[in-house]
């Protein structure tokens, strides 16, 4: 809303409320807006402008708690809502309409005493948690900033640690609640950077830095000095796994934010997909060749409906959110380009709390299997291989949401189980593909352990390989979808374009799950 006090009708108590609002203007605070500008930055509003087509501000007259340090006047100047943003928006009412589109929004304002986290805006923070939990409408918290503010000087008489604050908490309770996610640009710190840490989904833009202590924290701990960028880059976290959505810049971000919030706010009408035909190509003919599992999730799905989180983590395991005839699901898959598709460790907690995110807000996992097994040998076991790869079962076995899993090609043991929620009857239905093949594990070791006695009583080179060759062969045979069907260890063995269909029937039979409602692991 513009405000104005000129028209000389008004009373004199709303002239004072427009005029106080007017502080809160970016066209009225030129040179904190022309200093982020500089940093080739936007500003908090211009953010909530860009992500919601309506937002009624909320908590807007607070000032920082400085009295003892500043005038009135100042505070009002110069500490506008007390550095954070905060309100009711519509988000993506264009797909959804406007009581699906509700969400609550909130944005530290860097512009005001670099987005810290003051006395007052922690006790706003808190209320818009409360409003959120009432609502049960979802929460996107832009949260760059540096941390506590230690200058409020107006609660010195009340305050020795603020160790009793309750922001974390109320945020936290959200937790499998409501959607929550929290966007990062910049710099973002200490108590900032635990609040994006609680939230379900991290979008955070390449230049970010974040880190549960700034440079000023590290120093005062006696850890030595360090420039902001030096502290959490991007591509560090992206690769552990901290971010799950990395983004070029501040519009992308809020692009990423509104695409993941519709899988949230309900099926689409207007879809498209591809020819069907092509998934028929996509696995190669060579068992042993590596292939684009990404090729194969965006043919299947609905065209631009894929949303992958985490890519650069584990990424022998791809979780992502996509459409299937506009409806939102959950989907993982094993990548063959990495450890051939094992799961190890990180690729099992990125898939196990994916499922726990699924889980919470109702929507089916869709699983595309290609499963060599779980990594084995001393130096996976390090990584406590038995906790971790464990995650995936008993996930899957809480799961109240429906399981689908589709066998692209390799099915064996435990890993395999796993994918498909802890068993292959644990899935609504499993259906293979004719490249797909069965067994307790890998064909090759099967034969090197349950043939060692005739390979070593063999001892020409060539006639062991081709003896040890013709037992895979026969392995293989056997173990292939089309001979293994016959035991009724899965359920169907289909046309690969015949997928999506399977996939709609499964969907379209199934009651929608209002979801767990279950906490969701930070992890």
């Amino acid at each position: 809303m513009k405000y104005s006090n000129k028209s000389k009708d008004l009373r004199e108590d709303l002239k004072e409320l427009i005029e106080r609002k007017s502080y809160l203007l970016d066209e009225n605070r030129p040179e904190a807006v022309a200093k982020r500008r500089k940093k080739n930055r936007r500003t908090a509003r211009k953010n909530i402008s860009d992500l919601c087509t309506k937002f009624k501000e909320l908590g807007s007259l607070i000032v920082a708690g400085q009295k003892g340090r500043m005038s009135r006047q100042d505070l009002i100047e110069k500490t506008p809502a007390d550095g954070l943003i905060t309100g009711i928006g519509e988000v993506n009412s264009d797909l959804f309409g406007k009581e699906a589109s509700k969400c609550m929004v909130l944005s530290y304002d860097y512009t005001v005493m670099a987005g810290t986290q003051g006395g007052f805006n922690h006790k706003k923070a808190d209320r818009m948690m409360t409003m959120a939990h009432k609502m049960q409408k979802p929460i996107v918290f832009f949260v760059e900033g540096g941390g506590g503010r230690p200058g409020d000087v107006d609660f010195n008489a009340t305050v020795i640690g603020g160790l009793d604050l309750m922001t974390w908490v109320e945020f936290a309770k959200l937790s499998g609640k409501v959607p929550r996610i929290a966007i990062v640009e910049d710099y973002c710190f200490a108590g900032n950077a635990a609040i994006a840490g609680c939230a379900d989904v991290i979008t955070a833009t390449e230049d970010v830095s974040l880190g549960m202590g700034g440079p000023s924290m590290i120093e005062g701990g006696g850890l030595g000095k360090f420039h902001p960028k030096e502290v959490g880059p991007a591509k560090m976290h992206a690769t552990s796994g901290v971010i799950d959505i990395l983004v070029k810049d501040e519009a992308e971000a809020v692009a990423a934010a509104k695409k993941y919030l519709s899988y949230f706010q309900g099926d689409v009408k207007d879809w498209k997909c591809g020819d069907q035909e092509i998934l028929r190509d996509l696995i190669p003919e060579n068992r042993k060749f590596a292939y684009n599992v990404h090729k194969v999730i965006n043919a299947l799905c609905d065209e631009d409906s894929v949303l992958e989180l985490r890519s650069e983590f584990a990424r022998n395991m791809v979780t992502a959110l996509v459409r299937i005839e506009g409806r939102p699901i959950g989907l993982i898959a094993n990548s063959t380009r990495h450890l051939g598709g094992a799961i190890d460790s990180d690729a099992a907690d990125k898939a196990a709390r994916f499922m726990q995110l699924c889980d919470s807000f109702g929507l089916p996992v869709l699983s595309l299997c290609d499963a060599p097994g779980f990594m084995v040998g001393p130096e996976h076991e390090k990584t406590a291989m038995v906790r971790h790869t464990s995650r995936m079962f008993v996930t899957g076995a809480a799961l109240q949401v429906p399981m689908l899993t589709v066998v692209l090609r390799k099915a064996y043991g435990l890993g395999a189980m796993a994918m498909a929620g802890g068993s292959l009857h644990a899935s609504f239905f499993t259906i293979a593909w004719p490249t797909a093949e069965f067994g307790a594990m890998g064909l090759e070791g099967a034969v090197k352990l349950g043939f060692k006695k005739e390979i070593d009583a063999v001892t020409d080179p060539i006639e062991k390989q081709t003896l040890y060759d013709k037992l895979v062969k026969a392995s293989y045979r056997k173990g292939k979808a089309v001979n293994a069907a016959h035991a009724l260890e899965f359920d169907e063995v289909i046309d690969p374009a015949e997928t999506r269909e399977y996939l709609v029937a499964a969907l379209k039979s199934i009651p929608k799950s209002e979801g767990s409602g279950r906490f969701i692991d930070t992890w």
